[in-house]
């Protein structure tokens, strides 16, 4: 079954584009994680620790790995924004879920999301994911309360 795109009223603000992102994660969705990404040949994701991905089949089959292993128990932490015109670039802590027979833990992970508006709505054209570390959230917790996103312009 092949899905279209959804449409500007989903996804019409880069805030409505990222919840939709980190969503499909959660769920493990690939298609509804795909509808976010733009039609560009230039979109790309770096994921922690890995190689650069470039265009929407690669995106695609690199997260089509990652869900072979179930969904990403990923959350949007601490938001940083800033919007210029058609684009908008949010500066993300996310918070991923690790349980194993200890119980659950958190890792951390900065992540750098790059959204363009088109006649579609605002879709991700960039998503570079570093492993982050403890200090990451002390610094982001001095500078922003959880849950306040900052918006710069």
């Amino acid at each position: 079954m092949v899905r279209k795109p959804q449409t500007a009223l989903l996804l019409a603000s880069p805030e409505d584009t990222e919840a939709q992102f980190y969503e499909a994660l959660q769920a493990g969705d690939l298609e509804r994680l795909m509808a976010v990404w733009g039609d560009e040949d230039e979109v790309c994701c770096v994921h922690p620790g890995g190689p650069r991905v470039v265009g929407a089949a690669a995106i695609r089959a690199s997260f089509e790995q990652i869900f072979a292993r179930g969904a990403i128990p990923v959350h949007p932490e601490c938001q940083r924004r800033l919007v210029n015109g058609d684009t908008a670039i949010h500066q993300v802590l996310e918070r991923v879920e690790i349980t194993d027979e200890d119980g659950t833990q958190s890792a951390w992970v900065v992540a750098t999301n790059v959204y363009l508006k088109t006649a579609l709505g605002w879709r991700l054209v960039a998503h570079h994911a570093s492993p982050g570390t403890s200090q990451d959230v002390k610094q982001e917790l001095s500078i922003v309360s959880v849950g306040a996103p900052t918006t710069l312009h």
